[in-house]
C-alpha cells in the first residue's frame, strides 16, 4: 500500500502567519485536500465563516487544535477550573461545527506551584472524563496527544504514547483516541508496540522531522520531512497496520519555515510528502 497525496493535510501551524482564509486559499492553490485548523484562527475569522470557508473550498478539516491544558488551575481554584471546563466544552462544539476528525488535546503540564505529577495526571484523566458525554453527544472524537518528555513540566504530563493509550483505553473508543505525532514519539523504544496497542484508537497522524541542532526554543525544532533524523517508514507502516486510514497532517513549528513565502512552504511540504511518504511501500 502506498500513501497518496489524497491523504495529505496541511496543519495551519505550518503557515502560522496566515489567516484562516489565506490558509484555505493556499491549500486550494496547491491541491491540498485537507487542513488542520487552530482555534485562535477560527476565533479570529468567526466560527460560522470558518465553517463556510472550508466547505466552500471543498477542504476536509482533519483536526482542530486544540483543547486541553486541564491543569492550568489547581484543585482549589474553582473559578480557574470552571473557565478551563467551559473553554474545553466550547472547543468540542467548535470541532463539531467544523466537522473535524478530532479535537486534539494538549493535556497540560504541572499544576501551578506544584511538583506533583500524580495530581496533574489525575486531573487530566478527570477532565477528559468530564468532556466525554459532550463529545459523544456531538459526535466528536477527542485525541490525546503525547508530547515529548521535555515538555512535561509546562505543556503535557502525558509524555509517551503508552501513557496516552493507557488513558484513552479508559473511555469509549467512539469518544477518545490518541494522536501520533512523529516529533513527539519517534525516540520511543516501545513505539511500535504502543502503536499496535492503539489499534482503532488513532484519530490523527501528524508528521514533521526532528532537526539538529535544536533551537533555543525546542518547540520550534520541527523541520520539513527529510531534513532531520526521523525514519518515517517504520512509524507510518505501524500506524497504517493499526488501522488508521485518515489524513496525514504535516505540522511544522519552525521560525525559518514561518518566515518563508507561504507558497514556497506549501510546495515544499507537498513535494516532501509525495517523495518521502508516497515513496514508501507499506505492508
Amino acid at each position: 500500500m502506498m500513501i497518496g497525496l489524497e491523504r495529505f493535510s496541511l496543519n495551519q501551524a505550518t503557515v502560522k502567519h496566515l489567516s484562516l482564509a489565506e490558509a484555505v486559499a493556499l491549500c486550494v492553490r496547491h491541491d491540498i485536500p485537507a487542513i488542520g485548523l487552530w482555534r485562535d484562527r477560527v476565533a479570529e475569522a468567526g466560527l460560522s465563516p470558518a465553517v463556510a470557508a472550508a466547505r466552500s473550498a471543498g477542504l476536509h478539516v482533519s483536526s482542530l487544535c486544540r483543547g486541553g491544558f486541564f491543569t492550568r488551575a489547581g484543585p482549589a481554584d474553582a473559578d480557574g477550573l470552571a473557565a478551563a471546563r467551559a473553554d474545553n466544552r466550547a472547543a468540542v462544539r467548535e470541532a463539531a461545527e467544523l466537522g473535524a476528525d478530532t479535537l486534539a488535546l494538549v493535556c497540560g503540564g504541572l499544576v501551578p506551584g506544584s511538583r506533583d505529577l500524580g495530581l496533574a495526571r489525575r486531573m487530566v484523566a478527570d477532565a477528559i472524563g468530564d468532556l466525554v458525554p459532550e463529545a459523544q453527544r456531538l459526535g466528536v472524537r477527542l485525541g490525546i496527544e503525547a508530547l515529548h518528555p521535555m515538555f512535561c513540566a509546562d505543556r503535557s504530563v502525558i509524555a509517551s504514547l503508552g501513557e496516552a493509550v493507557d488513558l484513552a483505553l479508559g473511555f469509549p473508543a467512539d469518544a477518545v483516541g490518541v494522536v501520533v505525532d512523529t516529533y513527539h514519539v519517534w525516540w520511543d523504544a516501545r513505539l511500535a508496540a504502543e502503536i499496535a496497542r492503539a489499534a482503532g484508537r488513532i484519530v490523527s497522524y501528524q508528521v514533521c522531522d526532528w532537526v539538529l541542532p535544536l533551537p533555543a526554543d525546542a518547540l520550534l525544532g520541527r523541520g520539513h520531512l527529510g531534513d532531520g533524523v526521523i525514519d518515517f517508514g517504520p512509524i507510518s507502516a505501524a500506524v497504517m497496520a493499526a488501522g488508521y486510514d485518515g489524513y496525514i497532517e504535516v505540522e511544522i513549528f519552525n521560525a525559518d519555515v514561518w518566515a518563508a513565502p507561504p507558497d514556497r512552504t506549501a510546495a515544499t511540504v507537498r513535494e516532501r510528502f509525495a517523495a518521502i511518504l508516497g515513496g514508501m511501500s507499506l505492508r
